[in-house]
């Protein structure tokens, strides 16, 4: 029942307003069109648990402390002009941007800037469990519940208008890398008292307020959000009056709309289409490294692969090669841990499982493994990790058929996917994971911590307390080497217990119309699309 309600409003599309057209005309001369496939249960980042929300909505609508440059990976200001680490890494000091707007919108008008109130209740919200607001609309923090924040937060408070202390139990080294997520959006506490008053604490999931460029506008469900810009953005004015998400079309049916001019961005491109995307002079194309891994979950709370040996020997049947080949076509890398190679914690030791079915099979016969069914979950989306999700279950469907497993291919999408993670009837999960931080922290505890469980992002169910120990000991540290000892360890247990199978690291994709000029493709997930524009000077004729 977690989020049902503002689930039930969302999709019921809370917004009315005129359809909009499938041509894109009526805001060729003042927006863009952005094609991206995804599912919507809420409008706040902090409640979800990755997708449309966090990878483009959340830097449209919301600023957080800190940010993360796309090009050198450091942590840089935002909302926080300056910071201060105490206490070896146990006390947090952020010294706030001052004359900062939150959006004026149809539902809400701010009477005053940005300040240590509006911080506070941010993350008091997510982090105190005795907050007011901390369980409006279900209570869930997928991300920051998998960290165990609500425990190692001891306080966040105000130290004057413009100054915000957060204390810790103990150091964490990744605290400052989780605040600059998407998931850590600095939301209005004026709106929530505004809310308050009149019995309405559900509307701050739904019909947001933030500091950044874009506001929601419109939102059809399942067709479109129209975002309007944000005249008094304190970075600047964004250069489009309007941006339309277009949700109506998956697969070639976006493609199809960015050839056509239906669409002036497409998100995700399956590399299947890149040689038609590089051949078209209308369009350009943008591949950087990601911060992603996609994988193959194991549910090792089910027999029998709830031991290691049998799951070591299912991963010798998966043709790893044949993946690449068919499915990433040179857009990808074989992923040999779950931290991308871009994390400076990678170890540069682990090896890539071997594809050996014949080997698979005498292993299996060995454990006394015999005609075994597993069903495989599959989302429908195309992902930031992984263009073609249902292409990849079907060859390894295959795969795993040539040594003697027959697999079921069950496809959900994200929101039936946590509902019924906690049922644990799956036996498989194709998914994978990415973040806005290099920070190992950020793949570790959100996807294999015990913790991660119960927040419903650790889909393979499996609890180490080695694992969850080495993990914590590699926070108490300031001290780079001795961070990345404890995280080598912890990568030599994964690959000998194996609850996931990495399988890929994955360019980040981007294709767009020629006159689309300003848009930035991070490694860490999609930017603020303030300074796009359209160069007209440069249209020409198809």
């Amino acid at each position: 029942m977690r989020k049902l309600f503002s689930t039930l409003l969302l999709s019921l599309g809370v917004f009315s307003a005129q359809a909009w057209s499938a041509t894109p005309g009526d805001i060729r001369q003042s927006g863009f069109v952005y094609c991206v496939n995804g599912v919507m249960n809420t409008f706040n980042p902090q409640m979800a648990s990755g997708g449309l929300v966090v990878d483009t909505l959340a830097a449209q609508f919301y600023d957080r402390l800190l940010d993360v440059d796309p090009y050198t990976y450091r942590l840089i200001p935002e909302l926080a002009e300056s910071w201060e680490v105490l206490d070896n890494g146990a006390t947090y000091r952020f010294h706030l941007r001052q004359k900062v707007d939150f959006q004026k919108t149809a539902w809400f008008t701010p009477t005053r800037p940005m300040n240590a109130d509006d911080v506070v209740f941010s993350f008091d919200r997510v982090f105190n469990r005795q907050h007011p607001w901390h369980n409006i609309n279900g209570g869930s923090y997928p991300y920051f519940d998998s960290l165990q924040f609500s425990d190692a937060v001891q306080s966040v408070k105000k130290l004057d208008k413009n100054t915000v202390e957060i204390r810790l139990n103990s150091p964490d080294a990744s605290f400052l890398w989780h605040l600059a997520t998407h998931y850590a959006p600095v939301l209005s506490a004026e709106y929530a008292d505004k809310l308050t008053k009149s019995d309405r604490q559900e509307q701050m999931d739904r019909e947001p307020v933030g500091t950044g460029p874009f506001m929601l506008s419109e939102y059809r469900a399942g067709q479109y959000i129209r975002l309007q810009r944000n005249e008094n953005y304190w970075k600047g004015t964004p250069r489009m009056s309007q941006v339309v998400i277009d949700l109506g079309a998956g697969g070639t049916g976006r493609l199809s709309k960015l050839l056509t001019g239906e669409c002036d961005v497409l998100a995700y491109p399956a590399a299947s289409q890149l040689s038609i995307l590089r051949d078209d002079p209308r369009l350009r194309l943008t591949l950087r490294p990601g911060m992603n891994t996609a994988y193959l979950a194991f549910n090792t709370r089910k027999p029998p692969l709830d031991r290691p040996e049998v799951r070591q020997a299912l991963a010798l049947g998966i043709n790893n090669e044949r993946l690449m080949e068919s499915i990433f076509y040179g857009t990808a890398e074989t992923a040999a841990s779950i931290l991308p190679r871009a994390s400076w914690a990678y170890d540069t030791d682990a090896r890539i499982t071997p594809y050996n079915p014949q080997k698979a099979r005498e292993e299996l016969k060995a454990l006394g493994i015999e005609n075994l069914h597993l069903n495989l979950w599959v989302p429908s989306a195309s992902q930031a990790w992984n263009p073609s999700p249902m292409k990849t279950a079907e060859l390894l469907q295959a795969d795993l058929a040539q040594i003697g497993v027959r697999v079921t291919i069950v496809q959900v999408d994200g929101r039936f996917q946590e509902a019924r993670l906690m049922e644990m009837n799956h036996d498989l999960t194709l998914t994978g994971w990415s973040t806005d931080s290099n920070d190992p922290d950020s793949f570790f505890r959100p996807l294999l911590s015990c913790a991660a469980i119960a927040s419903q992002t650790n889909y393979a169910h499996w609890c180490n307390p080695e694992f969850d120990d080495l993990v914590h000991r590699a926070l108490l540290s300031q001290q780079l080497a001795t961070r990345i000892d404890y995280y080598d360890r912890a990568q030599a247990l994964l690959a000998k217990e194996l609850p996931v199978l990495p399988l890929a690291y994955s360019l980040r994709l981007q294709a767009y119309r020629y006159d689309i000029k300003g848009l930035v493709l991070s490694p860490f997930g999609n930017a603020s699309f303030a300074g796009v524009h359209r160069d007209n000077g440069e249209e020409t004729s198809p």
